[in-house]
């Protein structure tokens, strides 16, 4: 009975299986019209997308219980400053064929000695690294090779939310993957992240490896670069952002032709426009940034920009928040002219500034202390956890080895205090920092804070 049974059964999951196909499959096409499908517009994009290998070293930040003497005279831990070896999966997309340039994420190949590209045809390549900008997470390789495709990057200020898009990249070192969604949002920041922000939110499947990838229109045109997710367990939950790709292309124009970004400053400090601020101002319009600060001698003040001017638009184009100011101004290069209309007294004024360097803004920390050499600090607007943009002391370079990267003292940090005292320029930073004694540094890191202790 029980083999009896049990061949009936096999007979039944037989005929099912030899029916299923039939059932499942879906036809050619309905009443005379071809299924809508995505494939012909892959076959013409997925070329041009790469996955990316990277390997590396960098230094292992020692604890800051090592450098106590009294740790060190029981336990003598090593006095040079270790590395790892490290390595990375990540995508990247060709954007012009003929010069060999891929975009990508700076993450991707922030540590990398080695970067091998691999294309779509199995090709495996060797890499050169054109330029990195941390700032905006954006970073230019560059591969020779015969028959590369490349995308056309769009306008993304076209896009509209509701806008189908497809993400194209290399997810857990998988291989390439296409997924599809929506632009869920626009202009999102505030996240997690350092930098600029002005993200594009899908809901097309990011994960891991996808980094670096494609974010493209149903027209196949690139726009934007995938480069984060939201995910309390590091996978796909339907929250992913992308670099609009016309914040990519200004980015990706400095790098080609300078290697590097050099960022303009106009010399204001900003908040967003509320209601109550609108309601005080006389005002009827609820968008814009208000003007709380102008820098003596800057770029602004040559414009005759004024406390309290509230800023609507910036080469043509609406600010409504702070960190849309600070990237309009971030991503200018020195010398660009910019034309800035106001709000003042109830009239609309257009004005036009010439951005300058930064670099006028710049201290050395060996002229301050001996625990900060190879420490470059400089005035930098920053964008507030409440929405202002401020001119504060940023951390810009730390020479790798140096007793304050050991000390943990990352490029991008932005000082608040020294010895517990607040420091808001150079000159205080100075005054707060000298001597031979021991420094206790009050940090703002991307969303955080933190105490660092340099001795």
């Amino acid at each position: 009975m029980i083999r009896l049974f049990a061949a009936r059964v096999a007979g039944v999951v037989l005929a099912l299986v030899v029916c299923l196909p039939v059932q499942a499959s879906l036809p050619a096409e309905v009443d005379g019209q071809p299924l809508p499908s995505l494939a012909p517009m892959l076959e013409r994009t997925t070329p041009a997308v790469v996955n990316i290998a990277t390997r590396g070293r960098e230094i292992v930040r020692s604890n800051p219980m090592l450098d106590d003497p009294f740790f060190r005279h029981f336990f003598d831990p090593p006095r040079q400053p270790r590395e790892r070896r490290t390595q990375s999966l990540g995508s990247g997309v060709i954007v012009d064929a003929d010069s060999g340039y891929v975009i990508t994420n700076h993450h991707v190949i922030r540590n990398a000695e080695q970067i091998t590209v691999t294309l779509a045809d199995g090709r495996e390549l060797s890499a050169e690294r054109v330029g990195s900008d941390p700032e905006t997470d954006v970073a230019i390789i560059r591969v020779e090779a015969d028959a590369l495709q490349a995308l056309t990057l769009a306008d993304s200020d076209e896009l509209r939310v509701g806008d189908f898009v497809v993400a194209i990249g290399n997810p857990f070192g998988l291989g390439q993957t296409v997924t599809s969604g929506i632009v869920s949002a626009l202009g999102r920041s505030g996240l997690p992240l350092e930098g600029y922000q002005d993200y594009i939110q899908t809901d097309a499947s990011i994960n891991p490896g996808n980094s670096g990838g494609a974010l493209v229109n149903l027209r196949g045109e690139l726009v934007g670069i995938n480069t984060a997710i939201l995910s309390p367990a590091g996978g796909n939950i339907g929250i992913g952002f992308a670099i609009p790709a016309n914040m990519a292309r200004a980015i990706m124009d400095q790098l080609i032709e300078h290697g590097e970004v050099s960022r303009g400053r106009l010399g204001v400090s900003v908040q967003d426009l509320t209601p109550e601020l609108a309601e005080a101002f006389g005002l009827e319009e609820r968008s814009g940034v208000v003007i709380t600060q102008v820098v003596p001698g800057s770029a602004a003040e040559e414009a005759g920009l004024h406390t309290g001017d509230i800023i609507a638009r910036v080469n043509g184009r609406s600010v409504r928040q702070a960190s849309e100011l600070r990237n309009a101004i971030g991503l200018l290069r020195i010398g660009d002219r910019v034309r800035i209309e106001v709000l003042r007294n109830g009239d609309r004024e257009t004005v036009e500034a010439v951005i300058t360097s930064p670099e006028l803004q710049t201290l050395s920390g060996d002229r301050i202390s001996p625990r900060l050499e190879g420490v470059e600090f400089a005035m930098a607007e920053i964008a507030t956890r409440d929405g202002r943009a401020e001119e504060r002391i940023q951390v810009q370079h730390v020479e790798p080895g140096s007793r304050a990267e050991r000390a943990g003292l990352r490029p991008g940090d932005v000082v608040l205090s020294v010895n517990r005292r607040p420091v808001h320029d150079l000159q205080g930073l100075q005054q707060a920092a000298a001597g031979d004694g021991e420094l206790l540094l009050h940090l703002q890191r991307g969303q955080g804070a933190l105490f660092l202790v340099l001795r």
